[in-house]
């Protein structure tokens, strides 16, 4: 019987979230050097940063990706404007986004303004800085993950994001991770951590 691993990883800015590529852009090969066979479970877009977990653990993928389990993903984001507690409370109660060309009513969620800039790694390369223009950062903590689910709620309410993190997958948070850089955790300890109960283990 195999061995399962599991490792969990910093994507970097402008990565994708796979080992092969067809066009000119990175790939995590170029960071993590990981079995053949752990692959991403779920994806980050090329242009977001932040948490992914690798592993061939089948069962963790299916419990991580299959919607009937529904767990907490942490969005850092830093957006075009201040960010004000309109917009905050219209992405809390679900916004009207376009999913694959239909219209799509987000969950209910948590969001919440940063009152003091988070604690990030400076990104290669920064945003472009625009005196006229202030920006802000903003927390969503969402229990679904449609294609580009963070920047289309954004949008909607008016605050074009600059800048997307995923800072935490339930109990598993980016902290002592920089982009680049990979942790290898146990199972017990990954299960615990995203609340997978003794019947999937």
């Amino acid at each position: 019987m195999k061995a399962l691993q599991y490792f969990i990883i910093h994507k970097p800015f402008n990565v994708l979230s796979q080992f092969t590529s067809q066009e000119e852009k990175k790939t995590l090969k170029d960071f993590f050097d990981v079995p053949k066979d752990a692959y991403p479970v779920g994806r980050l877009d090329f242009d977001s940063e932040g948490l992914l977990i690798l592993t061939n653990d089948k069962q963790l993928n299916h419990h991580l990706l299959d919607p009937s389990f529904s767990h907490e993903r942490e969005y850092w984001a830093q957006v075009e404007g201040e960010i004000n507690e309109f917009a905050v409370q219209s992405l809390e109660s679900g916004v009207e986004i376009s999913i694959d060309g239909k219209s799509y009513l987000t969950k209910s969620c948590i969001a919440e303004k940063f009152f003091n800039e988070p604690h990030v790694a400076e990104r290669n390369p920064p945003i472009r800085f625009r005196k006229n223009i202030p920006t802000s950062w903003a927390r969503l903590i969402l229990t679904e993950g449609k294609n580009r689910q963070v920047r289309k709620m954004l949008a909607k309410v008016g605050f074009p994001v600059l800048r997307l993190i995923r800072y935490r997958i339930e109990k598993i948070t980016l902290d002592g991770l920089l982009p680049g850089e990979m942790r290898m955790m146990e199972k017990g300890e990954i299960y615990q951590l995203l609340a997978i109960g003794k019947e999937s283990s």
